[in-house]
């Protein structure tokens, strides 16, 4: 099987082409995997580390903006993009794939589009419960549009063919353990934090966490992992105005993009972060508790509901960005990285929403998928009333049920 992936911009996008194609490779070893992406953008380098071949076109997105500099930018990108649907008509007859799935962002465009009109068989993959301009253009053309949110397809057309699927996370998420990943980086036994704003970085988060971040380069009371992405390239020189030593301070690792984002998240007590679907879907995945600083810049405000669906099931914090200052996001750091208790009750929560969203059964008083706090029954009950969470997934109450879930399926 040929398949060609489509995506890019941002990680958001990037993550689960990469996580759609480290499965079927997983399934098929022999598939070859092409990416198409934009010329220069992140998805060049992330691709690559991956180990997928990747082949670029030439686009950009529109502006918004109707002013003089963004009428001259949007001719440009629609010269860009007769030019970019050329070459990627070039690229899909030179690789004669079997599917192309798009994953969002304008590069997903022209692939996507090119392949429908040249008989190939197309999807797409939609990550928020308010589908993009992108994913709407293209619903018209393609086979399928794969859904993490079901309500998303009150946004489409009717005559849209769609299919829940979820978001899918990358198997390095699901797989990464917290002491191996420790070890790895170096950390010790001291609360690690990992923060992020996204693969572009996000200003206010990166301002609000600089005083904490050099409060912990003098104080060592955290380890603290910080990624202030493509735009934040001045961040360190805030720290180091603040009095932080990033030499001599090994409790801090402060980079511009974290490759290793299944080794951060496993080692993390700790994240603080946007509310991107894919970014959620892999902390749920590990289970870890949050901080959630939704992004106002989205459509709809998707971001904040997404934050707050974890919230009101007290598996999260969320601050929006319009309240947001350095003096109380330390606080909430404070107050959370020193409760033991409540970290494990945002962990436990998430991962009963988790096995709730996929009908996993659960057995309780074992701690060997839950914290310890979680294997005493009077802990438990009170966060099953709040997870809300089914009684015919409790395997406790049914032997017979448990033991022909022990039972291995007979081969076909």
């Amino acid at each position: 099987m040929k398949i060609v992936f489509a995506g890019g911009g941002t990680a958001g996008h990037i993550n689960p082409a990469l996580a759609i194609a480290g499965y079927v490779k997983l399934r098929q070893p022999d598939a070859e995997i092409l990416y198409i992406g934009n010329k220069g953008g992140m998805e060049e380098r992330l691709v690559a580390q991956a180990g997928y071949e990747f082949k670029s076109i030439s686009i950009q997105g529109f502006s918004r903006k109707l002013t003089p500099a963004g009428i001259k930018k949007n001719i440009v990108t629609a010269k860009k993009a007769i030019t970019a649907s050329k070459e990627a008509k070039k690229i899909l007859l030179e690789f004669k794939p079997d599917i192309c799935v798009g994953t969002g962002g304008y590069v997903s465009g022209p692939v996507i589009r090119t392949a429908a009109k040249m008989g190939i068989p197309t999807v797409i993959h939609e990550q928020n419960a308010f589908p993009g301009v992108t994913t709407k253009m293209l619903s018209k053309l393609v086979d399928r549009v794969m859904l993490a949110v079901p309500s998303a397809k009150d946004y489409l057309k009717k005559n849209c063919k769609t299919v829940d699927t979820g978001n899918p996370v990358r198997g390095e998420i699901l797989t990464a353990e917290k002491e191996a990943s420790r070890k790895e980086l170096g950390l010790d036994s001291r609360p690690v934090i990992l923060s992020f704003g996204g693969s572009l970085g996000a200003r206010i988060i990166n301002e609000s966490l600089a005083d904490i971040i050099a409060r912990s380069a003098n104080d060592g009371k955290y380890q603290h992992i910080h990624a202030y992405g493509q735009y934040g390239k001045w961040f360190p020189d805030l720290l180091k105005e603040k009095g932080a030593d990033l030499e001599k301070a090994t409790n801090l690792d402060i980079r511009e993009y974290i490759n290793n984002m299944p080794t951060c998240l496993a080692a993390a007590d700790l994240v603080i972060a946007r509310a991107g679907a894919i970014t959620l879907s892999e902390i749920q995945a590990q289970g870890k508790p949050s901080i959630l600083i939704p992004s106002p810049n989205v459509a709809e405000n998707h971001q904040y509901h997404n934050a707050m669906a974890l919230a009101n099931k007290n598996a999260a914090v969320v601050i929006e960005e319009s309240e947001l200052t350095p003096e109380r996001l330390t606080r909430e750091i404070d107050k959370l990285a020193s409760d033991s208790e409540r970290l494990a009750e945002f962990t436990n929560l998430e991962l009963l929403e988790l096995a709730k969203k996929y009908e996993t059964p659960v057995i309780f008083g074992s701690d060997a998928h839950f914290s310890a706090m979680i294997a005493d029954y009077s802990n438990i009950m009170p966060l099953v009333e709040k997870a809300e969470f089914p009684d015919e997934l409790v395997l406790n109450y049914q032997p017979e049920k448990f033991m022909a879930y022990l039972k291995p399926t007979p081969e076909k």
